[in-house]
């Protein structure tokens, strides 16, 4: 299973006020602070220099200075850097099974569900919600274990993936 990103570049989707509570949580501290265009941080002899405006033009560049040196000071991969920091991806197609189905709504065939689903290399649950024939086709994937695929707008709202604006829903034709 897989995640499929459009073909812009991933770390336009990583808001820089993520990367400063990160930053603060992993105890960096902020040694200088340029206008609103980049602030500096250090630990332990490592420095970043986090751009703050996703207009500047090597926002993606810097951006991914800023994972790998992160993933250098953390020995982690640069994946899990970038997993901790996304908080949206737009237009998104994932691939996943789906793995809880809430109580339909009673006024029209709709519901929450769960589906799990590999973001940034990581199996993740992700929350969305379907009404009629996608509805319809999870209940199918969900009893027959069948993997499906779904785009939409993913968002990471309190550490939860969220696929809102759901569509596009459909088994998986492998099988």
């Amino acid at each position: 299973m897989t995640a499929i990103f459009p073909d812009v570049v991933k770390f336009l989707y990583i808001d820089p006020k993520e990367v400063e509570a990160y930053l603060v949580g992993h105890g960096w501290q902020q040694q200088q602070c340029q206008g609103d265009k980049a602030s500096i941080w250090t630990l332990d002899g490592f420095e970043i220099l986090l751009p703050l405006k996703p207009e500047i033009i090597d926002f993606s560049r810097r951006m991914t200075e800023v994972i790998e040196t992160l993933a250098l000071a953390e020995t982690r991969s640069q994946l899990e850097i970038l997993g901790d920091l996304i908080t949206n991806i737009s237009n998104i197609t994932i691939q996943a099974v789906v793995t809880h189905i809430a109580t339909p709504n009673v006024d029209h065939l709709s519901g929450n569900i769960t589906l799990l689903g590999i973001v940034v290399n990581k199996l993740r649950p992700i929350h969305t919600q379907l009404a009629d024939r996608d509805y319809i086709l999870a209940l199918k994937a969900y009893q027959e274990r069948l993997p499906v695929y779904c785009t939409g707008d993913l968002i990471k709202e309190n550490g939860n993936f969220i696929l809102k604006n759901s569509h596009n829903f459909r088994l998986d034709d492998a099988e």
